[in-house]
């Protein structure tokens, strides 16, 4: 997981409340939705806000994911810093939060620490609340629970270490390698990541620890 640097809201968005002031996420058109699914793609360099996989921004594979659910938090559902870009997997991310409370979120630098990716494609979380963050939104701590998001996790992870002259099997022992290879993986090209690179981030900065 990457922490999300938010921006300032679509200009739609501010237009939209300034005429409607009491007005919900329900009352947009598509205009607005598709404005703000789009500014956050962006933000988040293409890449699912809980799971890290590939979104295109578009409402074919991306939606408006709250952070603070619109049921639990409606005085929230029009604040663009609670609204991240999710990819629409069935019983994933946005579409397994529901309206459960989330006291670790991609918004919080403790996400790039207290989940701990292997190369097996298993997560795992270092707290309470990451493993419940973990079980919330169904990141794949075994393969019963999310066993094809573990299989893609793996399957991609491997192919940017191998892109990067790294043998997933084998590690790398120099440092100093280990690190230019983490500033090339985290540096978007063209305003975009690669899938699943800040997993790879996470297990490369895992090997620097040991």
């Amino acid at each position: 997981m990457r922490k999300i640097e938010k921006t300032d809201a679509p200009e739609s968005l501010i237009r939209f409340k300034r005429h409607n002031r009491n007005a919900r996420y329900a009352n947009l058109t598509e205009v607005e939705r598709n404005d703000i699914r789009t500014k956050c793609a962006e933000e988040q360099f293409y890449l699912c806000g809980y799971c890290c996989k590939r979104v295109s921004g578009s409402s074919i594979d991306t939606v408006n994911e709250h952070i603070e659910p619109r049921d639990v938090a409606p005085d929230k559902d029009l604040d663009f810093s609670n609204i991240i870009a999710s990819c629409k997997t069935r019983q994933q991310c946005d579409n397994a939060h529901g309206s459960a409370r989330l006291q670790l979120t991609p918004l919080m630098s403790e996400c790039e620490t207290e989940l701990s990716f292997s190369i097996s494609g298993r997560v795992r979380g270092n707290t309470q609340r990451a493993k419940a963050l973990i079980e919330t939104v169904n990141l794949g701590d075994h393969e019963k629970n999310n066993k094809s998001l573990v299989q893609q996790r793996k399957k991609l992870s491997d192919a940017l270490l191998y892109a990067n002259g790294v043998d997933p099997g084998e590690g790398l022992d120099d440092e100093e390698l280990l690190k230019l290879v983490i500033e090339d993986i985290e540096t978007p090209r063209d305003g975009e990541l690669q899938p699943f690179a800040p997993v790879v981030i996470n297990i490369l900065n895992g090997w620097l620890a040991n």
